[in-house]
């Protein structure tokens, strides 16, 4: 055999065994066919319409962080006024987009101003209406689009962090809708989607402050009577968890301003609790900047209740026995997998904005198994199809052929399973697509073929400028196809992405399989065949 025919063919055999063993032998050799079907339920993934799962459409309340961000403009603008010693009656938020100053004293009118434009770029400053000495601050329309476009994208990003790290098999998170502020997740083969919801759905914010008072109060009205019907200057009034016996369902008196913030953890883990036996309870680690302001506000605070604050509800308000430097634990009666998950979110980071649920659908384990069936049988049929027109019309060169699709079939089902891709409904009309234009470049090239033969080229030379001269006609239909599936990769949803990902890898093989293989197998026939023999074409 010619020696480069033969490392040809050596070549070609390696990347066989690695397709075989990437479908078969992980993690074990099988030695029976039950174990074949298992390696290969291991390796090639499902995507939500073949496994089951549930498909979800959420809508982002992007209005809220609008208003959020005038709630923060507002606190700031009145401290910079106090600060200034601008005088004026009171500032109120309008609307989730206005801020209302009254009764400015006409000769701080100047510093008003300059005060505006100076920290507040983000807002248009007017006369308030129906008022001689009263301001309107406005957020600007291209701030209000800004805060919408970062809380789609944290939100996007939340729900992401969240999703992996519950362990599922390739879930899909991606914006969803037109202009809606909208997001679709898909959970393939997830079981208990009300655990999925709550997890996407918590809110995750991590506040630790000042408790002002040693015990809660029965009720807001107590609290406010314990202070003479005000509040302690900048503090609130925050609710206790009811399932807390040291909160006993009670209000707490907090500071306005937290010390840390959800934004401040470092890592988050649940674990056993050492003061309820039985119960879990969150231990969080802080980064080293928010460790520096954590240690010496524990120590001057020691003998005093800490409010640990979860989503705007006191979880647990424990004395601080001393300084604490960059680490804290949640206590409460948790579960362990409700510690689990509260470790789950904490580190994830909390939502900029709440969410709704447009759409909940659950895919049942059977609809899969049909569409596998018949995307199967489907895939067989045209394949068989396929193959017998080969032989039939080609004659030997046919067989060539049906090596060649087959050969395309085990590379692409293998590349799927090394590259950890899912296998969706689309992407087994992709698998059809792929024998389709894998035949076509076999006819391609056989065609040329033929035409160099009826010019009387011998054999040998005809299969070479044949597959020469279709080889640029290959590339361009295959290279224009690959560019539509990745726009397809890009712009499209979970199953869309499934046909984009079959196709393009199927039509990378088939270059090799159509333009390589194919080639050396006639090499190698060639090579054997008497001189003056004709080609079975």
């Amino acid at each position: 055999m010619n020696p480069s025919l033969k490392w040809k063919a050596v070549f070609i055999v390696l990347v066989v065994l690695l397709c075989v063993y990437g479908l078969l032998g992980m993690p074990a050799l099988p030695t029976s066919v039950a174990q074949v079907r298992d390696n290969l339920g291991q390796r090639i993934k499902l995507g939500l319409d073949l496994q089951g799962g549930t498909h979800l459409v959420l809508q982002v309340q992007v209005n809220e962080a609008v208003s959020q961000q005038t709630d923060q403009t507002l606190d700031h603008l009145a401290t910079q006024l106090r600060e200034k010693n601008i005088k004026y009656e009171d500032v109120s938020k309008a609307s989730d987009t206005q801020i209302l100053v009254h009764n400015l004293a006409p000769e701080s009118a100047a510093a008003f101003r300059d005060l505006v434009s100076t920290n507040f770029p983000d807002s248009d400053l007017s006369p308030a209406p129906g008022e001689a000495s009263g301001y309107l601050l406005t957020l600007k329309s291209s701030a209000i689009a800004a805060i919408q476009d970062q809380t789609m994208s944290q939100s996007e990003d939340t729900i992401r962090r969240r999703i992996d790290a519950l362990g599922l098999t390739e879930p899909f998170v991606a914006a969803y809708g037109q202009g809606m502020n909208e997001i679709i997740v898909e959970l393939p083969g997830e079981g208990d989607p009300n655990r999925a919801k709550s997890v996407i759905q918590a809110g995750g914010q991590l506040e630790l402050r000042r408790a002002a008072d040693p015990t809660p109060y029965p009720s807001e009205t107590a609290a406010l009577g314990a202070h003479g019907g005000v509040l302690p200057a900048g503090s609130e009034i925050l609710a206790g968890k009811e399932t807390d016996p040291n909160a006993q369902g009670g209000v707490w008196i907090v500071d306005r301003v937290p010390i840390i913030t959800g934004r401040d953890l470092r890592g988050a883990q649940a674990l056993p609790s050492t003061d309820n036996p039985g119960s879990y309870e969150v231990s969080f680690t802080l980064s080293t900047e928010a460790a520096g302001r954590f240690g010496p506000f524990t120590e001057q605070n020691i003998g005093r209740p800490m409010a640990i604050v979860l989503d705007h509800k006191v979880e647990s308000a424990p004395v601080i026995q001393s300084r604490i430097n960059d680490q804290g634990r949640i206590t409460g009666k948790f579960g362990e997998q409700e510690a689990n998950d509260l470790a789950l979110v904490l580190r994830a980071g909390a939502l900029p904005a709440s969410i709704v649920y447009l759409e909940e659908r659950t895919v049942g384990p059977s609809l899969g198994a049909d569409s596998i069936r018949q995307g199967f049988q489907a895939s067989i049929v045209s394949l068989v199809v396929v193959l017998i027109f080969m032989v039939f019309y080609y004659r030997l060169s046919g067989v060539n052929a049906v090596v060649a699709l087959l050969l395309n079939l085990v590379i692409l089902l293998a590349a799927l399973a090394y590259f950890g891709a899912v296998l969706t409904l689309p992407g087994i009309a992709g698998v059809i697509l792929t024998i389709g234009m894998g035949v076509d470049s076999n006819v391609l090239i056989f065609e040329r073929i033929r035409e160099e033969l009826r010019s009387g080229k011998a054999p040998a030379s005809a299969v070479d400028l044949g597959f020469k001269r279709a080889f640029l006609t290959i590339i361009d239909t295959h290279v224009t196809t690959v560019v539509s599936a990745i726009f397809l990769f890009v712009f499209g949803t979970g199953p869309v992405r499934g046909f984009a990902v079959t196709l393009t890898i199927g039509l990378v093989a088939n270059i090799f399989t159509a333009v390589y293989v194919s080639r050396v197998i006639f090499e190698w026939h060639l090579a054997r065949m008497p001189r003056q023999a004709d080609l079975s074409i």
